[in-house]
């Protein structure tokens, strides 16, 4: 191999890292050859650190890097609309091969990923040149960092012709005097061959035993942005479903959707039988509204503790929603951002799992026809929605923050007595079991020992199992001498059945507050003597085991302040096109926001660039477009699997029902392609789906928002809009249009034009 020399200017300090230049021991003329680099341990391992933190970061890189890709799709209408940049130019047109608003922010893909795989070139050559790479490496962590750049450079392939088609494939550095006109632009197919046999490659290096190096399953948290080999399996997932997709395979591809359906199994198969698994841990309510919401505003944990979801995060540049998607109540919030489209509000199904919205009777999306099945009420548009729906988008009176302060309550532990009425009681460890034996069983509680605090609520509270539902329970706030009547709680309070632990509170405020304290008080008790009476119901043959039983006075806090979207609102709708803080569709992003963030406390989530979910996705679009949503697909060592049970089991995660079984193919599609929406919403995907699948010209000519005017009833009209018409929904717009300065230098060397069509 040539032992080319590397000029060293200010590119030198990326290539190797800050930490090694003290000691690179360069010639006094500035200049390092690559046997300096590969003859040491610390040189190669920051030449290999750069190759792999050459993937790029996703989230808001574009305009500024303060937007996101949803901004340049059908999933938002950003707020920018109005003001020069990249928004404004997408939405009138101004694309052009020499201008492309897309690339003109944080990294142009073009440059940035043919700049990556040279590098990556390099490594690879050299290290497999013993005359270079001197240095004698441990064998694992050698063929370990070989693996990953390999990896890595598939991956920026997978970037490359997802947007621009097939490029030139360079698997080798190139020399000084390399010959362009040789030089020829692969298929996309051959691109895919390409990412596919290396990630084979990669995953084919032994993983080490017990050693923490090499190309392994699983990392450790402090080795944040290594590439583990769920990544490679990702690519591969990936790479597969586009090479099938309507836009590249055009009849005559070996990539069908038997092969796809077979690769992105196996990918699947893989990452499941390694420990990934989709993120489904509680939280407390007043942290994230479910573990989906959790999940994305959390940050990964690279060794998979908790996290087994997250196949690669994006390693350092948080959303930070609050401020470039924020609310205007929100502290330190710059501009709205992505406005969430209507049509993708009306996405979210309803809770029962049925689609609110069928379709559209008019060309401007203005008509929907709504679902007679959903329950879906025109008037109450954002109640009974996908759990999802609460936990991705700010709409009209959403609560902005799930808290306004910290409760701080007084408990009464509360036990029970002897004293009882028709009820048989056994006690196990901190478990009570009551078993009603005739009509009114009642029992005692102790006494609350001091008098019950005045604060606005009063609550008595315990935690339960029953087998049976009660319909009738009653509570009696008593002095001793009995119950006093006027301060019951009333009659026919019901408690569910429950086979787990469940909490159950019943307030008594109102009849305390009515009342007060002692009220018929005929045996004279001080107030320290009160207790309380729980009659379990009015029969016999009724079973029911407490723990906790207790009572809780407390203040509650101020209900959070509503989002109000509507004309007016703190969050009002807007059409003022150079006022950016305000929505242009009624709703606000919400996914990755952590509603804690502000001007003083970053807590948004990071992207995602791979996750599990992707990969149940991925896998039941090429079964069901090769096997139907029913039939079974198998891969070599894996468990069969259906489409429809790959969705069912994300949305099975995200708290919606199963889709029914024998649903046409078609049916099938549309309503993967509308899970695949809402389960992937704002991530990166929907840009590139309505591309690959040829739906461009009905997507993204225009979307439409929700305008809301406050009646003085205090009710809602709800009016659709439709916004400015845009003319990015052009086949032209299928790629992204290749520079036109390696247009022209190309066209020089080889008399091929390399433009994509339209441009």
């Amino acid at each position: 191999m040539k032992k080319r020399i590397f000029t060293i200017l200010c590119t030198i300090a990326c290539l190797l890292g800050a930490g090694a230049c003290a000691n690179l021991d360069m010639p006094s003329d500035g200049r390092v050859t690559l046997n300096d680099i590969f003859s040491t341990y610390h040189r190669t391992r920051n030449y290999y650190n750069t190759c792999i933190s050459s993937v790029p970061q996703v989230g808001f890189t574009y305009q500024d890097q303060t937007t996101p890709l949803a901004s340049f799709c059908d999933e938002a209408q950003d707020a920018s609309d109005g003001i020069n940049g990249a928004v404004y130019d997408w939405y009138t047109g101004v694309t052009s091969s020499t201008y492309n608003p897309l690339t003109a922010s944080y990294l142009d893909p073009w440059d940035h990923c043919f700049q990556a795989i040279r590098r990556c070139n390099t490594f690879l050559e050299c290290m497999a040149d013993p005359a270079t790479a001197t240095y004698n490496f441990n064998e694992t962590e050698k063929n370990g960092w070989i693996a990953e750049v390999r990896v890595v450079r598939a991956f920026l392939y997978l970037q490359l012709i997802k947007r621009y088609g097939g490029v030139p494939l360079m698997d080798t550095p190139y020399e000084v005097d390399h010959d362009f006109i040789q030089d020829r632009r692969a298929s996309f197919e051959e691109v895919a061959d390409f990412i596919l046999a290396e990630c084979d490659a990669a995953l084919a290096t032994p993983e080490s035993e017990g050693q923490a190096i090499g190309f392994r399953w699983s990392i450790d948290d402090t080795e944040r942005g290594k590439i583990p080999r769920g990544f490679a399996c990702a690519v591969k997932s990936q790479t597969a479903l586009f090479a099938a997709s309507p836009l590249w395979n055009t009849g005559n591809s070996k990539y069908t959707w038997e092969k796809a359906a077979a690769i992105t199994k196996e990918a699947l198969d893989q990452c499941l039988a390694h420990g990934y698994q989709l993120y489904n841990t509680s939280v407390a309510e007043d942290i994230a509204q479910n573990p989906y919401a959790w999940y994305f505003i959390q940050r990964s944990d690279p060794s998979r503790s908790s996290d087994r979801e997250t196949i690669f995060e994006t390693t350092s540049w948080r959303t930070n929603v609050w401020r470039n998607a924020g609310t205007p109540i929100t502290e330190g919030m710059a501009k709205a951002g992505p406005c969430p489209s209507q049509e993708l509000v009306d996405c979210y199904e309803m809770a029962n799992g049925e689609m609110p919205v069928l379709g559209y009777s008019d060309a401007n999306r203005l008509q929907p026809v709504i679902n007679p099945a959903s329950g879906y009420d025109p008037n109450h548009p954002y109640d009974n929605r996908d759990p999802r729906f609460y936990a991705s988008i700010y709409y009209n009176d959403a609560p902005r923050s799930l808290t306004s302060g910290k409760v701080d309550k007084t408990i009464y532990p509360l036990a029970f007595t002897s004293a009882i009425n028709n009820i048989a009681v056994t006690q196990n460890g901190d478990e009570i079991t009551l078993e009603t034996t005739g009509g009114d069983p009642w029992i005692h509680t102790t006494t609350l020992g001091n008098p019950l605090t005045s604060d606005a609520k009063r609550v008595v509270s315990f935690e339960y199992k029953s087998e049976q539902a009660i319909g009738d329970a009653e509570f009696f706030y008593c002095v001793a001498g009995g119950p006093q009547g006027g301060v019951e709680s009333g009659a026919n309070i019901p408690i569910p059945a429950a086979s787990e632990w469940t909490r159950f509170e019943f307030d008594l405020t109102d009849g305390i507050n009515r009342f007060g304290f002692g009220v018929n008080d005929s045996g004279g008790q001080p107030p320290e003597k009160h207790y309380f009476r729980f009659d379990v119901t009015g029969n016999a043959g009724y079973k029911i085991t407490l723990r906790n039983f207790q009572v809780e006075c407390f203040t509650p806090p101020a209900p959070p302040t509503p989002v109000e979207t509507f004309v007016g609102g703190n969050c009002e709708i807007s059409d003022r096109l150079t006022d950016v803080r305000y929505t242009r569709t009624g709703y606000y992003m919400r996914k990755f926001n952590n509603y804690r963030s502000n001007a003083n406390v970053d807590a948004d989530g990071l992207m995602k660039i791979f996750r599990l979910g992707e990969l149940y996705l991925n896998f039941a679009e090429a079964a069901f477009q090769s096997a139907g949503p029913d039939g079974p697909v198998t891969a070599a060592g894996g468990n069969p699997m259906s489409a429809r049970e790959a969705v069912n089991t994300v949305r099975t995660r995200a708290g919606m029902p199963s889709l029914p079984a024998g649903l046409s193919k078609e049916e099938f599609e549309k309503r993967y392609r509308n899970e695949r929406r809402v389960e992937l919403a704002f991530e990166e995907h929907r840009f590139f789906d309505v591309r690959r699948w040829k739906i461009l010209n009905e997507t993204d000519g225009f979307v439409t928002g929700m305008r809301i005017t406050k009646n003085e009833d205090g009710e809602y009209t709800y009016t659709r809009i439709k916004l400015a018409a845009r003319p990015t929904n052009a086949d032209k717009y299928l790629l992204y249009p290749v520079k036109q300065t390696e247009v022209s230098k190309m066209n020089a060397f080889t008399g091929a034009n390399w433009q994509n069509p339209g441009w």
